[in-house]
């Protein structure tokens, strides 16, 4: 078996050794795991502390420089580097200010952006834009196979290096889980994160695809550069990213109405489908990462329909008034729905996943997943971690313990917070340095006793947010500074590992203020640097946006902070440097714990665990898994048992599917002998059940005698032979709920018109299908669900979408509960009677609607642990089942299946009638 991990950028690269252009050397080719590169001299840029720098006055703020970037082995797309040393680095979430303008590597083909032109519809525009082009009027020239620049590429030498771009923390859970024996083999599909159209056709891409597939176990991911340009910075960065981080196309800097880049993020999409779907093998394990590649489980899922598919999402999932401004918002939900298991990092996303779900495509959202119209696909949260084993392993370093060294002779008697991140609106950097201004405003005594070190990565785009942080920073050193002090140390580039590592050990506090972040790493990197174990205990506090994924894995032992409130932010620093050891040492010790447990290696073994239980349990319930039913097995059981127990639904099962606000005036003749011949023999019991109201199925069945009903899905219970109905709710309770439910419902009404709301003992109907505009009322109907169970959730009660309709009811009370009571019931009653010595040996259970399947588990259970030892379950829907066994025939196949059996129990009503006529002779003759 092998596992295909799926991302968009492979974790190796290739480099070319050009004429000009220094050679790199290869990578050991073994990934897992690898040594780190060697680093470059203590003195070398990025650094704290230039060449020259004095020993009192800390340095200036270095200018940003690209070439520094550029060269930097660690930068990943957006300037984060990834760690290889087991720490997060950073997902692959942001812009790319160096794709195909790296040294050694092609230059991209890529018009940027996307002509807008793809836009065009009218044919005549067409028809001109083509003859323009055959004129080769505005046309850019191609370039040719006989092109220097191609052919440079297409005959230099080559080395496999490891790539500066890409999820760093699913590389190294990766790295962990494989180290602890938790992953066997596994397959990364990626693309090169590099342009490729200067070797299309040639033998040196055949070359690198081999070499990464046979000496790294990479398969590679070839696509145009136009391609892969309008996918990755226009869809991924202008739409996605900003969409996830609840930057609304309302926004006038979004780029959300740029949509025509939507073409070619499907053809990225579908390029990595059709690489998986080639090299797939029966047994094999597909996981798809990240917002790269939504589209691509659905696209697997159409043509390996049994293949096991998992899918990850490293970034925030908003809600679903967020997600709706998407225009192909229900394309990207159903891509995503073609996993089997469909994961987030904490359970806020899970919740705006389900919530977006059922409001766009009217699915049926429960605590476990979502139910689709043919099957189930699981939903879970899982946060990912560090690997602190690596972690450790690296800060054992030399520089990192130089750099300690210098560090710490520096700011002798100072506090030091330290704080990391992208210079972007998401990162809150002005928030943060706002707040440390305001704290320095209201604390005078911290001057000159307190540092704020704040790394800025540069963004690809300039923008005034540059301007408006340097503009604090200048405020804030210029009003408290001195010779021997600047409050604000502030660096617009990355800095060297081994300083970062450093930096964390010895820092009293670390600062995020993140406006929204998937989970935020770099928060676990820190409390795991501040353990004593390789410099002095500080168990430095953690100032964390509440914003964070990683902030609801703490328990409240972090500062949260709102980034937006500056007074509570000032206050958190405050206290983050006042507060006393043993609270220090206790919350750290909190927080560590945490980080410990929630590590990568767990997070990578854990999910493919649930993967792999979530996709037996589903493919049992599939209807193609299931067998039909067999008469002869089931007469064979009936046959042998003594107690029979049937429980049978209504509408759908024993005749055809009404409107469930309309009432049947009478059952088919048919429905009604078929229970009454299944009632002549008295070892059976036999109950019907329904959504419809006590005083409906009164009049429905009263030509069947000894039947039981259970009436509104479990609400209401006739036993057999009894004239009164038994109340199972708390009518109470549902009249409280009921209120406030009505209230919503009438909101929604009053905008949707021809709908109507009906209105049971215990529970309500929200109808739409005679609406004006069945489509508008569809929307309607799912954000009035969407909005009950989001106001509504603790009073018991959830609302579910239908066909036709929307049913709000109780939680507690439901078809498998009355199951359950005449259940216990019977067998109380045969245990009290010495007639009945036997308990229910057989039941049999057919259903066709969502409610069954319950009904269908109860019964299964049942069956498993020996309560009863023969148990029939049949579905006749064409949704994936719960149930043992399947009927294609429908309503008539479910009546002659009965009938059948009836037939045997009118044949014991027969015998048993002529054994009591010959013992009433044999009476009479004996007198």
């Amino acid at each position: 078996m092998t596992v295909f991990i799926a991302s968009l950028f492979l974790p190796k690269t290739v480099h070319f050794n050009l004429p000009g252009t220094p050679p790199r050397g290869s990578i050991s080719s073994e990934f897992r795991p690898h040594p780190r590169p060697k680093r470059a001299p203590l003195n070398r840029l990025p650094s704290l502390f230039p060449p020259g720098a004095g020993d009192i006055t800390p340095p200036e703020s270095p200018i940003e420089d690209d070439s520094v970037l550029d060269n930097e082995p660690f930068t990943n797309e957006d300037g984060v580097r990834v760690h290889r040393a087991g720490g997060s680095g950073a997902p692959a979430d942001r812009g790319s200010p160096t794709w195909g303008n790296r040294k050694g590597q092609p230059k991209s083909r890529a018009n940027s952006p996307p002509p807008s032109s793809l836009l065009v519809s009218k044919p005549e525009l067409r028809d001109k834009a083509k003859e323009l082009a055959h004129q080769g009027i505005n046309q850019p020239r191609a370039l040719s196979r006989s092109d220097s620049h191609d052919l440079v590429f297409a005959n230099a030498n080559y080395v496999v290096v490891n790539a500066d771009q890409g999820n760093g923390g699913l590389r190294n859970a990766a790295e962990a889980a494989a180290r602890d024996g938790k992953l066997g083999d596994y397959t990364w599909v990626g693309t090169l994160g590099m342009p490729t159209d200067a070797l299309e056709g040639t033998q040196q891409m055949q070359d690198i695809e081999d070499t990464l597939a046979t000496e790294h176990d990479m398969l590679t991911v070839f696509c145009s550069d136009k391609d892969f340009d309008g996918h990755y910075s226009h869809f991924c960065k202008q739409i996605l990213w900003p969409v996830f981080h609840y930057q609304i196309p309302d926004n006038p800097k979004s780029k959300a109405y740029e949509d025509h880049s939507w073409k070619y993020y499907v053809n990225v999409n579908q390029a990595f489908a059709d690489k998986i779907v080639k090299n797939w093998k029966r047994g094999d394990v597909i996981w798809i990462h990240d917002y790269h590649l939504l589209l691509v489980p659905g696209m697997i899922r159409k043509k390996l329909p049994d293949a096991k598919i998992g899918f990850f999402l490293h970034v925030a999932f908003p809600s679903s008034e967020v997600f709706r401004c998407l225009a192909v918002r229900q394309e990207l939900l159903e891509g995503m729905l073609g996993a089997n298991l469909v994961g987030f990092q904490i359970h806020e996303y899970t919740r705006h996943f389900l919530q977006t779900c059922s409001r766009l495509l009217n699915a049926e959202a429960t605590p476990d997943g979502l139910q689709l119209e043919d099957r189930f696909v699981d939903v879970v949260n899982l946060p990912i971690g560090i690997d602190p084993i690596s972690l450790g392993e690296h800060r054992q370093e030399e520089a990192v313990q130089s750099w300690m060294n210098i560090l710490q002779e520096r700011y002798a008697g100072k506090k030091l917070i330290v704080a990391r991140d992208k210079l972007d609106h998401v990162r809150g950097v002005r928030q943060k340095l706002l707040s440390y201004e305001l704290f320095l405003n209201k604390n005078p005594e911290w001057r000159g006793q307190v540092v704020l070190i704040q790394v800025a990565l540069s963004t690809s785009e300039k923008s005034e947010l540059d301007a408006t942080v340097s503009d604090i920073v200048t405020r804030v050193n210029s009003s408290w500074a001195n010779l021997a002090y600047q409050p604000v140390v502030y660096l617009k580039q990355d800095i060297d590992y081994a300083q970062y590592l450093a930096l964390l050990t010895i820092a009293d506090a670390l600062m995020i203020t993140s406006q929204r972040e998937g989970m935020n790493l770099t928060s676990h990197e820190f409390l795991s640097c501040q353990d004593g174990k390789y410099g002095d205990k500080k168990h430095g506090s953690l100032i964390l946006s509440e914003f964070t994924g990683t902030s609801s894995l703490f328990g409240g032992n972090e500062l949260s902070v709102n980034p937006w409130d500056y007074r509570a932010c000032a206050d958190a620093i405050q206290k983050a440097l006042e507060m006393d050891e043993n609270e220090k040492e206790q919350r750290w010790s909190s927080l560590y714990k945490a980080v410990t447990h929630h590590t990568g290696s767990h997070w990578f073994s854990e999910f493919m665990t649930r993967l792999d239980h979530v996709y037996e349990e589903q493919h049992k319930r599939d209807q193609v898994s299931i067998p039909r039913l067999s008469m002869n097995t089931l007469i064979q059981q009936y046959r042998r048992s003594e107690r029979r127990l049937f429980i049978l639904d209504y509408e759908g099962t024993l005749v055809s599917w009404g409107p469930v606000n309309q009432i049947i005036p009478v059952s088919p003749q048919r429905t009604l002998d078929v229970l009454n011949d299944l009632l002549l023999d008295e070892r059976n019991t036999v109950y019907v059940m329904s959504g419809r109201r006590p005083e409906e199925l009164d009049r429905l069945f009263r030509r069947v005698p000894n039947l039981g009903l259970i009436a509104e899905n479990g609400c209401y219970l006739k036993d057999c032979g009894s004239d009164s109905w038994t109340e199972m709710a708390d009518i109470d309770q549902i009249r409280t709920w009921k209120e406030s439910v009505r209230s919503i419902m009438d909101y929604y009404l009053e905008r949707t018109p021809g709908a109507s709301i009906e209105e049971r003992r215990c529970s309500l109907i929200f109808h739409y299908k005679s609406a004006d505009d069945y489509d508008m009322a569809a929307r309607q109907a799912s954000d009035c669900a969407s909005h009950i169970n989001d106001s509504c959730e603790e009073q018991r009660v959830h609302a579910i979408p239908l066909d036709g309709c929307m049913v709000v009811e109780p939680i507690d009370w439901t078809k498998s509960t009355a199951a359950q009571t005449i259940f216990d019931n019977l067998k109380a009653n045969m245990a009290a009677d010495d007639k009945h010595k036997h308990p229910v040996d057989f039941l049999m259970v057919v259903g066709d609607g969502r409610e069954d399947e319950k009904v269908f588990k109860w019964a299964n259970t049942l069956g498993k642990e020996g309560s009863v030892k023969e148990v029939v379950t049949v579905s006749l829907g064409n949704r994936n089942t719960e149930a043992g066994a399947t009927l294609t025939q429908g309503v008539s196949g479910v009546l002659m299946a009965l009938q059948r059996l009836g037939g045997l129990a009118y044949e014991r009503a027969v015998e048993r009638g002529r054994n009591t006529e010959r013992s009433a002779r044999g009476s009479v003759s004996s007198r």
